[in-house]
């Protein structure tokens, strides 16, 4: 059976130009420092983003985690959304694992946290407080819908947090997604940042990993942490070489996903039963209500896949849509028409 797969773009499979680097690749062991194609995806990306150092580390939960391990002592306080990846869907690492305690923000449904309501959350110095060491955004957000944020917005939170001698962290797991939606190079959505990350494995489609960005002093701890986290790799050149195709070859064409998104949100808003407002979504996620009587999200999912479409059932009556790059413009028709068939 066809399958338009929408349920996320961590579904992505290598290209053909990644497999063949992978199969070529020029390998050492990454724990001495001696897989060279490691090392060029690390300045590869450092470069990218304009920050002296980077880390290659298995998955975007280890990138978040070493970065907060990094900035954050033992019971230490972060400031984060309540609806960040970070705190809704990382099992708790940041406190369960580093003993870091989580202190969050209500996001806007745009993923920008106010910033009065963020800067009055910062603690004084007092005896009876955690000290507040991190601020951490998501770029783009998840929960809301991919919304990316904005240079502007980023350097108002920059100012608040050094004013305060608190670091930034910007988990940027789709943050190409957010470049290439706002129009602006990466680097101008990290320069704020004491730290940032960027997911290889979703959008970019490389099979595994991601990436952390910042100082050469920060990269230093992080390393440290991956280390007794478990994400020391050895011979990861073969994943890196994956993951430097997607830095030079994948970027750009992400506009492809986000206009499949919009159409294929502008679509889903004309069928009756289901509720959205298109205009929210500029990147590659969309989430969208059931409104039909007696019909709620997992119904639904389960009858579109008989159909050859998935989609995630994210809530009791919301369903979430990914766009990538094995999605097509005829992919999305043929979604939409099932769409329509099902819920009639």
């Amino acid at each position: 059976m066809r399958y338009v797969e929408l349920r996320s773009d961590t579904m992505t499979r290598p290209t053909p130009a990644m497999r063949k680097a992978m199969a070529d690749a020029e390998v050492g062991d990454d724990v001495f420092g001696e897989d060279p194609t490691v090392n060029r995806l690390e300045a590869t990306a450092a470069e990218r983003l304009a920050k002296a150092a980077a880390l290659f580390v298995p998955s975007g939960t280890m990138a978040n985690l070493v970065s907060q391990m990094a900035h954050c002592g033992r019971g230490d306080e972060m400031i984060l959304g309540s609806l960040a990846h970070s705190f809704y869907y990382e099992q708790g690492g940041s406190a369960a694992v580093a003993s870091i305690h989580p202190r969050t923000v209500p996001n806007h449904p745009d993923g920008k946290l106010p910033l009065d309501v963020l800067e009055a959350a910062i603690r004084g110095d007092n005896i009876h407080f955690p000290r507040t060491r991190l601020i951490s955004l998501e770029n783009t957000h998840n929960l809301c819908g991919g919304a990316p944020l904005d240079p502007v917005y980023l350097r108002s939170v920059g100012d608040i947090a050094h004013r305060h001698g608190v670091k930034l962290h910007i988990d940027g797991a789709r943050l190409f997604n957010a470049a290439v939606a706002l129009g602006v190079p990466a680097r101008q959505l990290s320069v704020e940042a004491d730290s940032i990350s960027f997911c290889l494995s979703k959008g970019l489609a490389a099979p595994v990993g991601s990436v952390v960005c910042g100082s050469t002093e920060f990269i230093q701890a992080a390393r440290r942490a991956r280390k007794v986290l478990g994400g020391g790799m050895r011979q990861a050149g073969v994943l890196a070489a994956a993951g430097l195709v997607a830095l030079n070859e994948m970027v750009d064409r992400l506009a492809e996903d986000h206009a499949n998104a919009r159409r294929l949100a502008d679509g889903l808003a004309g069928i009756a039963g289901l509720k959205l407002d298109p205009e929210r979504y500029i990147t590659n996620i969309i989430y969208f209500d059931v409104v039909k009587p007696d019909l709620n999200a997992t119904e639904l999912a389960a009858a579109l896949q008989k159909e050859g479409v998935r989609m995630l059932a994210s809530g009791p009556r919301t369903l979430r849509a990914v766009t990538h790059y094995e999605v097509t413009a005829v992919d999305i028709e043929y979604a939409l028409s099932v769409m329509a068939k099902v819920i009639k």
